[in-house]
């Protein structure tokens, strides 16, 4: 029987991307489980599946930039597949967020659904439930998540742009 404990999840993503947000602070398994709403046993368990993955060194503290920049440009829009939904009040994310919002106008907004929030558009999944509460303090993390959104639902420009600016964040920060 195949084994599937060690298969990325999305909240694996998310945590790494927390990792980068937090550039040189130090942090701790639980509190990067209090700022993202994500028990400690799944952040540690995260990081196992990312060492085994080589997304985080052996130590568990440093993020392999390079290969996690190379699985969010071309492997997180296979793994972690999105289409847009239904018209619902939410969050925006992908080109409907910073930064992309800046560069790209478009007609059609992609949100993430969230009863408290102020823009209505498509309904997007974030990666993992709890993003929602905990991009509320930390902008960082937030403009990175919607940046991997738009990889994950956007049109070729929209890709292309969020990849330039990913890989500008991951590998420069």
């Amino acid at each position: 029987m195949i084994q599937t404990k060690n298969n990325l999840k999305p909240q694996d993503v998310v945590i790494l991307l927390k990792i980068i947000a937090l550039g040189e602070k130090p942090w701790f398994h639980h509190t990067i489980a209090n700022e993202l709403g994500i028990s400690q046993s799944e952040v540690s368990q995260s990081l196992n599946r990312s060492k085994y993955s080589g997304l985080i060194d052996g130590e568990r503290k440093k993020v392999n930039k390079l290969a996690f920049t190379e699985f969010l440009l071309h492997g997180v829009t296979y793994a972690f597949p999105q289409q847009p939904g239904a018209m619902v009040r939410g969050i925006a994310t992908a080109h409907s967020a910073a930064p992309l919002n800046k560069i790209i106008v478009a007609t059609e907004k992609y949100v993430w659904p969230y009863a408290k929030g102020s823009d209505r558009g498509q309904a997007v999944e974030p990666l993992y439930s709890s993003v929602v509460e905990a991009i509320k303090n930390d902008t960082e993390l937030y403009e990175l998540l919607t940046l991997v959104d738009a990889i994950r639902v956007g049109k070729i420009r929209e890709k292309e742009l969020a990849k330039k600016e990913l890989e500008k964040r991951i590998l420069d920060a």
